[in-house]
């Protein structure tokens, strides 16, 4: 119910967003939320494959227009289906991924304390299981369904540990404080970039991209602080960014940015927002911005 709820909050507001970006919608899997989950350590994961297949074919055929692919989502995991798409549309690019979320998103089926294929993106797009941080022994029909989606897209691994850059992430397990830490990967915290200044670490952020060929932002909105906003979204993670420092992060990558191909919104939940419709009213604010930023560049 996220994207219902922006479009509500664009009600409120006024926009004609919704009316005017031709749109479609990826067929999703929801049914087998009321059905047994036979993978507790990757949960409905031939779900998932499903809506990967489907996010990645979207969005490269997106890209194969020649338009730009914006995305609207509710759960977190379906973003290892848009670098899926990204990658399949040109195989041969080499993609950058900015990160603005509360969360590493680095799990797998051997690591993941819940099973929340949410917690799980990185790792397909990394093709990384972390089996020096094993925890779980999962099932052989979990590990080769964990295979399947690893390889959406027929390219695997899709992206470099380089070419990750993290913001705001704050809220992470051992297993993946192991992985970042091996694999050098930056997180620019709340922390540092009110120390450093936004504009600084946006600018570092993009330097270290600098030999990426494709740019994609992946805006969770719990990257915001859920007590200045609202707790309006799965997993709210206290000491984020408050919405003008979001806005801020986004603007800077954005401007300017020749290789943006791809931007991302995701984890709006209405159901769980303590002040009536307040965190899709303060994403979908954000998201006006950034359809003006993106039409202008």
């Amino acid at each position: 119910m996220g994207v219902d709820a922006l479009k509500i909050a664009s009600l409120k507001e006024g926009s004609d967003l919704f009316a005017r970006l031709s749109a479609s919608t990826v067929e999703h899997q929801n049914h087998l939320l009321w059905e047994k989950n036979p993978t507790p350590q990757a949960i409905h994961i031939e779900g998932m494959i499903k809506v990967f297949e489907s996010v990645a074919k979207e969005v490269s055929t997106t890209l194969s227009m020649n338009e730009f692919p914006l995305i609207l989502a509710a759960d977190h995991a379906s973003a290892g289906g848009t670098i899926a798409g990204l990658k399949s549309a040109i195989p041969n690019s080499r993609l950058g991924v900015i990160w603005i979320d509360a969360h590493g998103d680095l799990h797998s089926p051997f690591t993941s304390p819940s099973g929340n294929i949410h917690g799980m993106p990185l790792a397909t797009a990394l093709a990384e299981d972390n089996l020096a941080n094993k925890a779980a022994d999962p099932r052989e029909g979990t590990r080769n369904q964990w295979n399947a989606l690893k390889e959406v897209g027929g390219i695997s691994p899709k992206i470099l540990p380089e070419d990750i850059v993290f913001f705001g992430v704050r809220d992470t397990e051992t297993p993946e404080d192991n992985l970042i830490k091996e694999k050098s990967i930056k997180n620019y915290t709340v922390e540092e970039c009110r120390e450093k200044g936004i504009e600084l670490v946006c600018k570092e952020a993009l330097n270290q991209l600098s030999s990426c060929d494709m740019i994609y932002i992946s805006f969770d909105v719990d990257s915001m602080d859920p007590d200045l906003v609202s707790y309006g979204t799965g997993t709210p993670v206290a000491n984020g960014f408050s919405p003008s420092e979001a806005m801020n992060i986004i603007e800077l990558l954005i401007k300017d940015n020749s290789k943006l191909s791809c931007f991302e919104m995701v984890e709006v939940n209405p159901l769980l927002d303590n002040k009536g419709n307040k965190m899709a009213e303060t994403a979908f604010g954000i998201l006006m911005n950034v359809v003006k930023l993106i039409e202008e560049n």
